[in-house]
């Protein structure tokens, strides 16, 4: 068994900094490139997110991944997103995923199907993101949905989304509320690049009794960071970190994206709760992160 059960919420109950990564599974079953990185990360992380389906692009499931990684002794962080299952796959699943380890679920709703590679996909939704805290909080009571009781309950740490850079803020900051009152304990949020924004944003939403994680989210290229502003929403990299890349020069543009990750980090470190770092396509530099950015 793995002996990095409840390490996360260990870590966040105790008001200690939490630094949690982000795994994308592999497009088939050759998992030993991951498996490998995340060797070298035992003991240095609090917990280990493992994407479904994300992007809507097909990949290995979260809960394999996550069993995997339970099994080396890091804490897994199971994301559930509503787009591939009904409500009694998603019941299903996660009680399973607790059979096995898992004890921190991300809830999210998930992005449609033909933004993926499988454009035809039926999608689902039977469900919302915040449904689903609604459920995990009624699992956890050892309840089903519709009200039958189970023969031993859950004991899920429950996570939610939110993207502090959403412009206006004022439907991001009701949809926060109502996460909060669904179940979440805990957020993560969408990429961090405006530092004195998010700032803004932990002061509004101290007044709840949640632990925010700012996401920050590895720049490989200016290419990358203008494809990110034109595709995807709630990311707004600011021009002057494009130019800043740009001027890097292709060789080196990769380790300036390490140091404006590690200044982001430094920068927001006194306003949250920890860190989410994602480091799509790069996750050779999460040591390199950890280290400069003096998190273990």
């Amino acid at each position: 068994m793995g002996s990095g059960q409840s390490r996360l919420r260990e870590t966040l109950n105790r008001g200690e900094f939490a630094v949690t990564v982000e795994y994308n599974p592999p497009k088939g079953t050759n998992v030993s490139a991951l498996l490998d990185n995340a060797k070298a990360l035992l003991g240095r992380v609090s917990g280990v997110n493992v994407t479904d389906n994300t992007a809507a692009i097909m990949r290995a499931g979260s809960l394999p991944v996550c069993r995997l990684l339970y099994e080396m002794g890091h804490d897994p962080v199971m994301q559930m997103t509503c787009r591939d299952r009904n409500r009694l796959a998603i019941q299903s699943d996660l009680l399973g995923a607790h059979l096995l380890g898992v004890r921190n679920v991300l809830c999210l709703t998930g992005d449609y199907p033909t933004v993926g590679d499988h454009k035809d996909a039926k999608p689902v939704y039977d469900l919302d993101s915040v449904q689903i805290m609604q459920l995990i909080r009624g699992l956890n009571d050892a309840g089903d949905l519709v009200g039958n009781k189970l023969n031993g309950g859950t004991d899920f740490l429950i996570g939610a989304a939110v993207t502090p850079e959403a412009d206006p803020a004022g439907p991001m900051l009701v949809k926060f509320e109502t996460k909060v009152n669904a179940g979440a304990q805990f957020f993560q949020t969408q990429a961090i690049y405006d530092t004195e924004n998010f700032k803004t944003f932990m002061q509004q939403v101290r007044k709840f009794n949640v632990k925010v994680l700012a996401g920050i989210l590895l720049l490989r290229s200016a290419k990358m960071a203008q494809f990110l502003n034109a595709n995807i929403p709630g990311i707004s990299v600011p021009e002057e970190i494009i130019e800043e890349l740009r001027a890097a020069g292709p060789k080196r543009e990769p380790d300036v994206g390490v140091d404006i990750a590690v200044r982001t980090i430094k920068a927001v470190r006194p306003h949250c709760d920890g860190v989410h770092i994602m480091a799509i396509k790069a996750v050779g530099c999460l040591p390199e992160i950890l280290t400069k950015a003096e998190l273990g």
